[in-house]
């Protein structure tokens, strides 16, 4: 049977192992995505490096969504597995798969009839443009297989098996190396053929996480339309803020294409590969906003508050570790990276740039995703669709507007870059203070329970008391509800305390 195993032993243990694995898959995934560049950079056309950028913006915005999806899964199934409700989670699993399902399918429906329109937008033109929809047209459709297989990969973080998550996702990365160079080279399908890659490793990575949750652990419950009907409300309190949250990212990584797509597709070729290193470089720091969710989720959900705390502090710790090493190594191996991909002129000076100064503040984008994290399994994710959404917006749009009027180029990345320092510091401030609020809370519930129980008792002692009081008092006593029984019933999961409180 599935138990809660983040409840006990080492939360920086917890950290590393269920970074690590996730990071793992994750990298194996943007190291595919890498790989694509790499070789259509071999076929020596700076347009498709270009298109490849541009495509990548759409493509983040759609994935993104099914990323928000998958952090509302996790939080509800981890939660319920935390508070050992097995037919809770299953029932989370099973409607929040649904949710993912039907959403995704409306999105890729969405945005592939406004493909032409959502480039334009950011900036593409000319050939550049129609080799990028010429990709999008066989992305976007497969949309809804990756969509269900992060949430799928979410579930399975969530009830500890970090490993199988891993190993869905490089599976899926695993196809997509294989039949890159068949598609690209051999069969000549240059862009086009690195998309149709892209298709079978997403469907790939699907069915093995379906697989893990539906024969492994067999998670996957009775569908019941009348308990999907009330669960919605719940699952889309986690799931709406979260994606709002996680579209907030891309839509800010647009603006920055836009800004830096007025300066040419030249520049536009490097941060093509910039979007492709950052997340190889910083899997762990991505994988590290996945995997410390499901530990916060079952501390929380088991009330141990101050576990819950040294979970965001941990991680933070180890954020600033791994990005302050890995920014060393950038900046050490920066003319190899330009060399690889055969990049020249501007596109070239646009990537040392980034290796030689701007890669350290990474750090504050990877404690605003441990802070979001936070937020979202401790039932206030409208705290992280707050900071992602401010930063997308006010810490974005401005700091690079003025940097690209002071700087040009560079001043856009630097922009960036202080964005996020004020947002990121914001985030982690207000993850501190909520942990505190939530704590002292229970404390003062954890009192008041005391004291109803020895009035309960004087009462029961006295002897003025009736048997009828005496009754009635033993009647409420075992008509009462467990926790889970009442979440089931409410369907609240936003605040597991609540039902106390009702």
């Amino acid at each position: 049977m599935t138990e809660a195993k983040f409840v006990k032993g080492s939360i920086l243990r917890h950290i590393l192992v269920m970074s690590s694995t996730a990071a793992v898959g994750i990298s194996a995934l943007f190291v595919v995505d890498l790989v694509d560049i790499f070789f259509l950079s071999l076929l020596g056309e700076l347009e498709l490096a270009a298109a490849v950028g541009y495509a990548g913006a759409i493509s983040f915005f759609t994935t993104s969504i099914g990323i928000g999806l998958s952090i509302a899964l996790g939080a509800l199934v981890s939660r319920a597995v935390g508070a050992k409700n097995m037919v809770l989670a299953k029932r989370m699993l099973l409607n929040s798969a649904v949710v993912s399902l039907i959403t995704s399918v409306f999105v890729a429906v969405t945005v592939y009839i406004f493909i032409p329109e959502l480039l334009s937008l950011i900036g593409a033109n000319g050939e550049t443009a129609v080799l990028a929809e010429s990709y999008l047209r066989i992305l976007v459709p497969s949309l809804p297989f990756i969509c269900l297989a992060m949430a799928l990969g979410g579930a399975l973080r969530a009830i500890g098996d970090a490993k199988l998550s891993m190993m869905s996702t490089l599976a899926g990365g695993g196809v997509n190396l294989v039949l890159d160079p068949i598609f690209i080279f051999a069969l000549g399908m240059g862009i086009e053929g690195a998309a149709v890659a892209s298709v079978f490793a997403r469907i790939a990575v699907f069915i093995i996480s379906a697989r893990g949750i539906v024969v492994k652990h067999k998670m996957l419950g009775q569908f019941n339309r009348q308990h999907f009907i009330e669960d919605i409300r719940t699952i889309f309190a986690i799931a709406l803020p979260a994606m709002l949250t996680n579209v907030a990212t891309p839509i800010g990584n647009a603006v920055v294409t836009k800004a830096i797509a007025d300066f040419g597709d030249s520049y536009v070729a490097g941060w093509a590969v910039l979007g492709r290193l950052i997340p190889v470089c910083f899997g762990m720091i991505f994988a590290l906003s996945g995997a410390v969710g499901p530990i916060i989720g079952q501390n929380y959900g088991a009330l141990e508050f101050e576990r819950v705390k040294e979970s965001l502090t941990k991680a933070i710790q180890f954020c600033v570790v791994f990005v302050f090493g890995v920014s060393i190594l950038l900046f050490a191996l920066k003319h190899q990276i330009v060399a690889a991909f055969d990049m020249q002129g501007e596109a070239a000076e646009l990537i040392l740039f980034f290796c030689q100064y701007i890669a350290i503040f990474f750090i504050f984008n990877g404690i605003l995703f441990v802070a979001n994290a936070s937020f979202n399994n401790l039932g206030k994710a409208k705290y992280s669709t707050f900071f992602n959404v401010g930063k997308a917006t006010i810490g974005t749009i401005p700091f690079v507007y003025f940097g690209a009027q002071i700087g040009g180029v560079y001043g856009v990345l630097i922009g960036q870059a202080l964005g996020s320092i004020l947002f990121g510091l914001g985030g982690v401030w207000v993850g501190y203070r909520l942990i505190e609020k939530i704590t002292a809370k229970e404390h003062v519930q954890q009192a008041a329970d005391t004291n109803s129980e020895s009035d309960e008792i004087e009462l029961e002692m006295s002897p003025t008391s009736s048997p009828q009081s005496s009754s009635y008092v033993q009647l409420a006593q075992l008509n009462e509800e467990p926790l889970c029984e009442e979440i089931i019933r409410d369907g609240d999961l936003d605040n597991p305390l609540s039902s106390k409180d009702k």
